[in-house]
């Protein structure tokens, strides 16, 4: 593993939260989120595409310079830029595709190359993909690099089977869900390595969330239960700050500091 000089290691501590049952139901309702949000500014409010864009990106980097600036992982502004990011990544595949005419298909495939890059030049410098050892700032920027790809790329690919493919929200949903119980089951029967494990169901969980999202927003006409986007994002927006004011009141997802 790459040896690291004092100065920027800040104590060796983490800034990213151990991965408990609560990360992955506030990382699942908040790939949601991004969906419904993300359609809530641009067609319920009316900002469109480009202004919903401009909202997000400023939002985005606002929130990331409170993380970066972070001694250590803070629940709230940790989460509330994985919730960010999730609009972002869901944007960036709606403007290719809506704004742009790119094909679903070219998109899902040219953030699977991005993705690997990243992890390859995260690799490369690192030694490591490991997110139980994001305590420099280098480490700290790949890790964002590379969610929001996940999220890019899960948007286009859960686009793809849902929509252009014509599987439906509802069997997206089950058809994703069911893909990460494949690799929960390849990692604890059969041994796949946990970092490799985590990060498959990292990125199936956005096509997941989106899925479920869709299915909870859209109209009956359209596949979905009708709810709407105002009401899913505020029921899951809800629920998200419940958790991470949990979280942050118990401290039960906070890595130990590690010892220099």
């Amino acid at each position: 593993m790459t040896t690291m000089s004092a100065p920027t290691a800040r104590g060796l501590v983490n800034k990213v939260p151990e991965i408990t049952v609560f990360f992955w139901l506030i990382k699942v309702m908040a790939t949601t989120v991004g969906e419904t949000a993300a359609d809530y500014l641009n067609e319920t409010l009316g900002l469109g595409l480009t202004g919903t864009t401009v909202v997000a990106a400023v939002l985005l980097v606002g929130i990331l310079v409170l993380q970066f600036r972070a001694p250590g992982y803070v629940p709230g502004i940790y989460w509330s830029a994985v919730v960010v990011i999730s609009v972002a990544g869901t944007l960036i595949t709606d403007n290719l595709t809506d704004n742009y005419g790119v094909a679903l298909e070219l998109t899902t495939a040219v953030f699977s190359i991005a993705l690997a890059v990243t992890f390859a030049a995260w690799y490369a410098k690192e030694g490591t993909l490991s997110i139980h050892t994001i305590y420099t700032t280098r480490r700290e920027a790949f890790y964002w690099a590379a969610i929001l790809f996940t999220f890019a790329l899960g948007t286009a690919a859960g686009d793809l089977v849902a929509e252009q493919f014509g599987v439906g929200y509802a069997q997206s949903a089950f058809l994703f869900g069911s893909l990460i119980v494949v690799v929960a089951i390849a990692h604890y029967r059969f041994g796949l390595n946990a970092v490799a494990a985590f990060w498959m169901a990292y990125i199936l969980t956005r096509p997941l969330g989106a899925s479920i999202g869709d299915y909870l927003s859209q109209s009956r006409a359209d596949g979905g239960l009708g709810v709407g986007t105002t009401a899913t994002s505020v029921v899951f927006l809800t629920t998200i700050l419940a958790l991470v004011a949990f979280l942050a009141i118990t401290r039960k997802d906070v890595t130990p500091q590690i010892a220099a």
